[in-house]
């Protein structure tokens, strides 16, 4: 089944206008998710929705937002009156200007989206908007409001489609010198530099995101993996930082040590191979794990055990 879209209006430029549909370009679905439990009893904890001072449970129908004005007093803002703050962008990607893509500070980047047209009409418009920003190998900013926020958009062309990142505002980005105002100024000599640049040389490639694997995710199926197999778990020594006393024997080390990875033998690439499968789906690795998607088709008769022997290693 596709993907539902998160947002659907109309994406225009200037007198060029064509209906579009938004959808998230990420997704955390495929991390291991765990959901907190009483030591006691093994049931899952529930959280409810409490009055502060009553202590009694509040359905939904009577929860309204709230701005503090001060300590204890708020001023309420319903869902309606909040609909009827009516911006262009509530419907309408307009776009505003062209800036090159080495303009935007990365920090201002908080997530991507696909854009597509929206059914069988617009596409001729959306194509003529998708090459005009390729050819002038620009990027297009505009507005649009998601989840009762307007936000600024870079949209870039990618591939039949547009790919537009949601950006921040100045005032949700802090500055730097509160944090970088303490570093000492160092002289770095020129014989530090050239060994630590002939490290990167030796690191030098293309970013190719299949190549890495999440470790961590690794490690938590295999985890869960070990005790649903009822196996001891018992702590690893955990890696130990060394401070660095010789700044130039220890870059003139690091250069040692990459010439010895060049010069492996070609065996010691194979193992590449493996984290690319895992990349393209964590959950495939090892034993699968019950309730998730791949997991459904295969284990279907072994739900419950699979739930007892959890409650019992736990």
């Amino acid at each position: 089944m596709a993907p539902r879209a998160n947002w659907k209006g109309f994406l225009r430029l200037s007198l060029v206008t064509c209906p579009v549909a938004l959808y998230p370009a990420t997704s955390e679905s495929e991390k291991i998710s765990f959901n907190q439990l009483n030591r006691q009893t093994g049931h899952r904890i529930k959280y409810v929705k409490v009055d502060a001072d009553t202590g009694d449970e509040v359905p939904n129908e009577d929860i309204v937002k709230g701005y503090e004005l001060e300590k204890g007093q708020y001023i309420e803002v319903s869902k309606e009156e909040l609909e009827e703050i009516a911006l262009e962008s509530t419907r309408t990607i307009e776009i505003d200007e062209f800036v090159d893509r080495s303009d935007i500070d990365p920090r201002y980047l908080i997530r991507p989206y696909y854009i597509r047209p929206d059914g069988k009409v617009g596409h001729d418009a959306f194509a003529v908007i998708r090459e005009t920003i390729r050819e002038m190998d620009k990027v297009a900013i505009g507005r649009v409001v998601l989840t009762n926020r307007e936000h600024i958009i870079a949209l870039e062309p990618m591939d039949k489609g547009l790919v537009g990142t949601l950006l921040r505002y100045p005032y949700e980005v802090r500055s730097e010198q509160e944090y970088f105002d303490e570093i000492q100024d160092v002289k770095v000599t020129k014989d530090m530099l050239d060994l630590a640049r002939h490290i990167v040389n030796q690191k030098a490639g293309r970013f190719q995101p299949e190549k890495f694997e999440d470790h961590y995710e690794t490690a938590l199926i295999a985890l869960i993996n070990e005790k649903r197999a009822g196996k001891v778990i018992r702590p690893k020594e955990r890696p130990k930082g060394e401070n660095v006393v010789d700044l130039m024997e220890a870059l003139r080390r690091s250069v040692g040590k990459e010439a010895g990875k060049e010069a492996a033998p070609a065996k010691a690439d194979k193992p590449a191979k493996k984290p690319r499968k895992a990349a393209a789906g964590q959950k495939e690795m090892l034993m699968p794990i019950a309730g998730k998607k791949a997991a459904a088709a295969k284990e279907t008769s072994a739900k419950k055990p699979a739930a007892g022997a959890r409650r019992k290693s736990a």
